[in-house]
């Protein structure tokens, strides 16, 4: 008796907490001002969609307004399906997550590379490769990325910046050569493997790496404040290149839960290597990382997730493992508006702001 008492309190509070917690949300996304917040925001709860908001202009120039559908630019969240196609083929028993690259990599020009970083070291950032958007991209013609080998260049021949595994350094590198790994080992096209194994079966029919001169239709023009020095808004289009690996896939906020839904419930890896990709594996500069995945456990409870950042390009995915939300951001302004927006989120739906 006394249990079924205890348990039947414990559901009137998680209730009540939820109810409390929804009302908080929906008050907040009721009074966020489009001027200041550009892009689509979506939560969901136990993986059912409860909010999905769209506010400011996908094209100032023209006056088109964002809606819930609009694809924007997702910059580093883009690792993340790299991390999971790579995994991918380690449950197929094709990738030895703890060799050195050069058992998959032959035909690349720095061979203490390929015989001293392994895919674990790429996967978690502790493998000393080069920075890939640096000066030299950004004074790039953009045009002539057209696959991954075409980011090279930009670091394969530069020596590593430390000895891999000593220590940790967010750069793009080591997620081309990981896309570079995929190819290698299955023989297609990296944008085709991640279509056919990732987004295809899950119905992401919105998560696409267009070519930058083609015809990219309900997609989010990118603006910045950081390309003037009035801050005025430039547009970023000519700082943007075909997806690397790294970085520059388009999505939807509702494709994107659709990828954090079934990472969490194994639909796309197994159980074990799902908790293997989101083991703490490393300290970042602010959260702990996994394989291609974010997992901040400075609050009250864990966050999964990752971020994305570029100029014109700021989002965010946000799984709070004991409370089962799910919070997706996409913005197409430079500005502290989705910084607000993540904040609130974090600290209304832990209760509590971050730990140092």
């Amino acid at each position: 008796m006394r249990v079924k008492i205890l348990l039947l309190f414990t559901l009137i509070f998680t209730s009540a907490y939820s109810q409390s917690t929804n009302y908080q949300i929906k008050s907040y996304l009721d009074s966020i001002d489009g001027s200041k917040f550009s892009g689509t925001i979506l939560v969901a709860k136990d993986d059912k969609i409860i909010e999905e908001r769209a506010y400011g202009l996908s094209s100032i120039e023209y006056d088109v307004k964002n809606k819930i559908d609009t694809k924007f630019n997702i910059a580093s969240i883009t690792k993340s399906f790299t991390a999971v196609g790579v995994l991918k083929l380690y449950e197929e028993g094709k990738i030895d997550l703890n060799k050195p690259i050069g058992n998959y990599l032959d035909n690349y020009p720095n061979q203490k590379v390929l015989d001293s970083v392994t895919v674990h070291h790429l996967l978690t950032h502790t493998a000393g490769t080069k920075a890939i958007y640096g000066e030299e991209y950004q004074s790039s013609n953009k045009n002539k990325y057209r696959a991954l080998d075409d980011y090279l260049p930009l670091f394969a021949n530069d020596s590593l910046a430390f000895s891999p595994g000593s220590k940790y350094e967010y750069n793009g590198g080591g997620f081309v050569l990981l896309g570079l790994i995929i190819q290698k080992v299955t023989g297609e096209n990296y944008y085709d493997y991640l279509k056919k194994n990732i987004f295809r079966p899950l119905n992401m029919g919105d998560t696409e790496a267009p070519e930058i001169d083609g015809l990219n239709y309900n997609t989010a023009n990118g603006y910045s404040i950081y390309l003037r020095e009035d801050e005025s808004l430039a547009q970023n289009d000519y700082l943007l290149s075909k997806a690397s690996g790294a970085s520059g896939y388009y999505s939807t906020a509702k494709d994107l839960f659709k990828f954090s839904k079934a990472l969490r419930n194994h639909n796309l890896l197994r159980k074990e290597t799902t908790d293997l990709m989101l083991q703490p594996k490393v300290k970042g500069y602010n959260t702990h990382l996994g394989y291609g995945i974010d997992v901040d456990k400075r609050y009250e409870e864990t966050i999964i997730g990752h971020l994305g950042g570029w100029y014109g390009i700021r989002c965010e995915w946000m799984d709070f493992l004991d409370s089962g939300y799910t919070v997706i951001i996409l913005s197409n302004i430079d500005n502290d508006g989705k910084e607000e927006v993540s904040n609130f989120f974090r600290s209304t739906i832990t209760k509590k702001k971050a730990l140092n």
